[in-house]
């Protein structure tokens, strides 16, 4: 099991940010957290930029929104600038998304700069606790 860092605390931090609806509604507090590069695979196939992004979710966040759960959080540094999360989340419709994220060290700070959400139903099981999934 990896040591929690600094980098690694750095980044869960912000990845635990990005779920608050108060940050996804500000585009300043959002925009802070995403890279300029940013990248990402949405569980719903579509492919988002860092513009695209900060559009949708400041315009369909509503306030007081129900909360979205994180679980299994865990990260490892990759390198001394990179550090790579993964997790599962239940959203205000009940949807199970598998999470994968790349958080970059920039001079600003520890910034998104690609994530992936894979959808999944029922109980999330641990690596290669499946194989026959892998056939």
């Amino acid at each position: 099991m990896p040591d929690h860092n600094p980098a690694v605390e750095a980044a869960i931090e912000g990845e635990l940010s990005l779920l608050d609806a108060e940050v996804r509604r500000s585009p300043e507090r959002l925009g802070a957290l995403l890279h300029p590069a940013f990248r990402e695979f949405g569980s719903s196939g579509r492919l988002w930029d860092r513009a695209s992004m900060l559009a949708h979710l400041t315009s369909t966040t509503r306030p007081g929104s129900r909360p979205i759960t994180a679980s299994r959080m865990k990260g490892v540094q990759l390198a001394p600038d990179l550090v790579h999360i993964t997790f599962d989340t239940e959203g205000d419709n009940g949807r199970l998304v598998h999470r994968s994220s790349l958080w970059r060290r920039t001079a600003d700070g520890w910034r998104l700069y690609f994530h992936q959400g894979t959808p999944f139903s029922g109980e999330p099981s641990e690596f290669g606790a499946e194989p026959s999934d892998a056939e």
